[in-house]
């Protein structure tokens, strides 16, 4: 896996009156790193097919530095879960805050612009084989979910 780490000030236009720095921008940034990832992993175009999950546990400030860590917990046939975990740091203290995590779900896309087949993912530690099974869970209950919302569409009474 080669993970993806990419890092941002916070500067006045991502924040609202209050100097706490806009949701939309952390997810932006997430994005990015978890694109850069998907794309060194396939060094193929790679799209967002869907954000699976994401928390914030603590706020950013305007001048925080905000690091997005982004690598591959699994992949599929076209596609890839990416995990993201984003840190704050006060440059004037040097304090490091557990901002959010996110999971997202990337597929990778050939010349005419169609999902084409992702490597396969190489486990080497144990901490990736965990976040593999993890993700395979996750897997599972996100299919189970685009099911019974496809099911949904078609027939009201089962929703």
């Amino acid at each position: 896996m080669i993970p993806a780490s990419l890092s941002r000030i916070m500067l006045p236009e991502d924040a609202n009156a209050a100097g706490i720095v806009h949701g939309g921008v952390v997810m932006k940034e997430i994005d990015n790193a978890a694109g850069v990832a998907a794309i060194r992993h396939t060094r193929k175009i790679c799209v967002t097919a869907s954000i699976d999950r994401l928390d914030f546990h603590k706020p950013a400030f305007i001048g925080d530095l905000l690091t997005i860590k982004a690598g591959i917990n699994m992949t599929g046939k076209t596609s890839m879960e990416i995990g993201a975990r984003v840190e704050t740091e006060d440059l004037l203290t040097g304090v490091k805050t557990h901002l959010a995590s996110a999971y997202l779900t990337f597929v990778a896309l050939g010349d005419d612009k169609k999902p084409i087949a992702v490597p396969p993912l190489i486990l080497a530690t144990e901490e990736d084989f965990r976040r593999n099974r993890q993700a395979l869970n996750r897997r599972t209950l996100r299919l189970s979910e685009k099911k019974r919302e496809s099911e949904c569409q078609m027939d009201n009474s089962k929703c």
